[in-house]
């Protein structure tokens, strides 16, 4: 699938925050962002909030993928390791699905492949 033919294809934020997807299909999604100057706190760290924004985008991929409109309802991300260069990339995987709830879990890595954050998302699956 297409991200065009995602409803997600009109994310404005995630296109500014430079998010590419590079697979998508039903439950699943890899995406992944290039870091660069704007995505730094004062720390010069990769800033929280650039980190969600990615592994949320490849959650609303995965969800969305079915042709259903798939809206978070809660989510949650631990955070385990500084992002400092180079590109972060978001894997998503369905955990489970019913007819109007679904389970996901995102890990975001760096270039070494090591985990810079675990994110879990819980969706609403509109009729």
């Amino acid at each position: 699938m297409e991200e065009k033919d995602l409803y997600l294809s009109n994310d404005r934020f995630a296109k500014h925050a430079g998010i590419v997807l590079t697979e998508v299909k039903p439950g699943y999604a890899k995406a992944q962002m290039k870091i660069k100057d704007f995505h730094m706190n004062s720390v010069n760290l990769v800033q929280g909030g650039a980190i969600f924004t990615l592994a949320d985008y490849a959650f609303a991929a995965a969800a969305n993928a079915y042709g259903r409109v798939a809206l978070g309802v809660n989510v949650n991300i631990s955070f385990l390791k500084a992002g400092i260069s180079g590109t972060l990339y978001a894997e998503c995987k369905e955990i489970s699905k019913s007819y109007k709830l679904a389970n996901y879990t995102v890990t975001v890595t760096d270039d070494d492949g090591d985990k810079v954050a675990l994110f879990n998302g819980i969706v609403y699956l509109k009729s």
